[in-house]
């Protein structure tokens, strides 16, 4: 029996940074120290601190190892693991802002003090490609309970008590949903997870699949003995192979010890699971285009009713959840619709899971219990903006949310509260922004994505999205008018009233918002032509201070089209305006301070 067990990242994150390299090191260097029957490594999902990655934690040591490169494993094994000495130059550390000491217990340091971990729960902990590890974290006892225990609308009535409501950007209750499913006429039915994660900045649902697939399949299960389904669908997107690959792994391990397929637990239900891979089109994550997808068509969303519930999948009644929402159902089941309903706000249950990013320093996953503030979020768990910058708004609910400034960092997290505020949760996106952004380039982004993503079936959305885009790129061009600002308002209201589906109905919500927010910064573009933050090239001039200028050359070898021009050593550098292309090469470069941007 191994005395200590090492756990490395393997998600997407710290595998983009070669922790699977880091893992190869650690069985080399464990057999070179003979500590083969001692040490046990385990690939185990995303931790969360993707800012620090690769990372690596000792258990039961509970020491926490951040930015871990292969050349850092030798010393780990041999002082650590070996000798019993702690890296400290690797070891991840907290401030007590009390006694000013450093914190170093993993479950103490403040990124996850403020946390709950439920979807989350063995994500970092258990190796997701094995399903005893699961097991031995309580893995389908849920199942095992509803089966030997429960009735099928027994199940529906503890998730509806939960106050459990859908991850992917509804809110919709979730037991509601089922019974709407449970409601129709015996026959085929269909349990469908939505894992076709498509904002910008999210990886949520792809963190838990990655980190804990047999939570997802197991709560599918629940779910299809509950409505009285046989057959579930993983509809997830073909850009997550991590995520893909071990899904596959837990369908099979899972059909193996017959905990998915004919008679399940030697019951009389059967249920089976299927992956379909998605081709990255945004629009198939509303969940009518996600069903013809399915089909084999063209992803497209179709008016309702009726809904899926009812009709879905071949034309079945279907009930369709994201990841999260089903990550939390398992729990739910065996520890009991009082325990999550005590979590959280009155009409926002549990907890929820973040993808925080942008102007950040902790970058990463975070699931905190619902009813915490955009400042402890911010603040203490993403730890503020780096290099000491203001922060000046958040981006939740991703292309079909809206910006929160600092104003409404004391807002309690929930559903209804964002949507109060002109934003949304969304499935999960948090992107934190600085004084150095462009809101009215933050609008133009989101603006671009939606109209590339829109799937044209409807006139509001196809046309209505690229004249808004149009405006956006007038504006931040410096060609905008008042005019113009007044007729992409009324444009912005036509879309949102006349849109299919509800990609094309939140495609204004970034513009509305920064409008509400941040009107001075769109008045500053289109009467003064000028970008306060300095980040639209088109209304930028770069010059330099000949006072200041070092002649050092740095700025004329780094212009990539031979626009400055100078004497090393003997006088100031110039900048030609009618050759600079304004791509901010020089100002990036002078260590002197001596290029201006205005």
């Amino acid at each position: 029996m191994e005395r200590i067990n090492v756990l490395v990242c393997a998600g997407t994150g710290c595998t983009s940074s070669n922790s699977i390299l880091v893992v190869d090191k650690f069985n080399e260097m464990i057999e070179k120290y003979g500590l083969k029957d001692e040490v046990k490594v385990i690939k185990t999902g995303c931790f969360g601190l993707c800012q620090k990655g690769p990372i690596v934690a000792i258990y039961p040591d509970k020491v926490f190892y951040n930015h871990v490169g292969v050349v850092d494993v030798e010393a780990i094994v041999s002082e650590h693991l070996y000798k019993g000495r702690k890296v400290e130059r690797l070891e991840m550390t907290d401030i007590d802002e009390t006694t000013k000491e450093k914190i170093f217990d993993i479950e103490k340091i403040r990124f996850y003090s403020k946390q709950m971990r439920i979807a989350l729960k063995n994500c970092g902990v258990i190796n997701p490609e094995d399903i005893q590890e699961y097991i031995a974290k309580d893995g389908y006892m849920g199942l095992g309970k509803v089966l030997t225990e429960m009735t099928p609308q027994e199940v529906i009535d503890e998730v509806k008590k939960s106050g459990l409501r859908g991850r992917g950007g509804g809110g919709f209750p979730t037991g509601l949903k089922w019974q709407f499913a449970a409601d129709q006429p015996k026959g085929n039915k269909y349990v469908i997870c939505n894992a076709d994660e498509g904002d910008p900045g999210a990886f949520m649902d792809r963190s838990i699949l990655e980190g804990d697939p047999h939570a997802v399949l197991e709560a599918m299960a629940i779910a299809g003995y509950a409505i009285g389904a046989q057959q579930g669908y993983v509809y997830i997107r073909a850009e997550y192979p991590i995520a893909v690959d071990r899904l596959r792994i837990a369908i099979d391990q899972a059909k193996e010890l017959g905990l998915l397929g004919e008679n399940i637990l030697g019951s009389e239900f059967s249920f089976d699971i299927e992956i379909r891979l998605g081709a990255g089109a945004f629009v198939c994550g509303e969940e009518t285009a996600l069903i013809m997808s399915i089909e084999g068509k063209r992803g497209m969303p179709v008016s309702k009713p009726p809904f899926p519930a009812v009709s879905g999948v071949w034309g079945r009644p279907t009930i369709i959840n994201n990841v999260e929402t089903f990550a939390n159902v398992a729990q739910i089941i065996l520890k009991g619709a009082d325990w999550f309903s005590s979590i959280g706000t009155e009409k926002s249950k549990g907890t929820k899971v973040f993808a925080l990013g942008g102007k950040i320093e902790n970058t990463g996953l975070v699931e905190i219990p619902m009813g915490t503030t955009l400042r402890e979020v911010i603040y203490e768990i993403g730890g503020g903006c780096p290099n000491n910058k203001n922060f000046k708004a958040v981006q939740t609910g991703g292309p079909s949310g809206g910006c929160l400034t600092d104003k409404h960092l004391d807002t309690k997290i929930d559903f209804d509260n964002l949507i109060s505020l002109g934003s949304m949760m969304g499935s999960g996106g948090m992107i934190v922004l600085d004084e150095d952004n462009c809101m009215v380039d933050v609008a133009r982004f989101y603006m671009d994505f939606i109209v590339e993503e829109s799937c044209g079936k409807c006139t509001p959305c196809r046309v209505g999205t690229k004249r808004l885009l149009e405006m956006l790129e007038k504006i931040c061009k410096g060609e905008g008018t008042l005019e113009l600002l007044d007729e992409m308002e009324e444009l912005c209201h036509k879309i949102r009233e006349t849109a299919l589906c509800g990609l094309g109905q939140t495609a204004p919500n970034p513009i509305l918002s920064t409008l509400s927010q941040f009107k001075d910064e769109y008045i500053a573009h289109v009467v003064d032509k000028r970008c306060p933050a300095g980040v639209c090239k088109a209304l930028l001039n770069y010059s330099i201070d000949p006072e200041k200028c070092r002649k050092c050359s740095m700025c004329a070898k780094t212009c990539p089209v031979g626009a400055i021009s100078g004497v090393p050593g003997k006088e100031p550098y110039i900048i030609d305006a009618t050759k600079c292309i304004k791509c901010g090469a020089c100002f990036t470069t002078c260590r002197f301070q001596a290029v201006e941007r205005k």
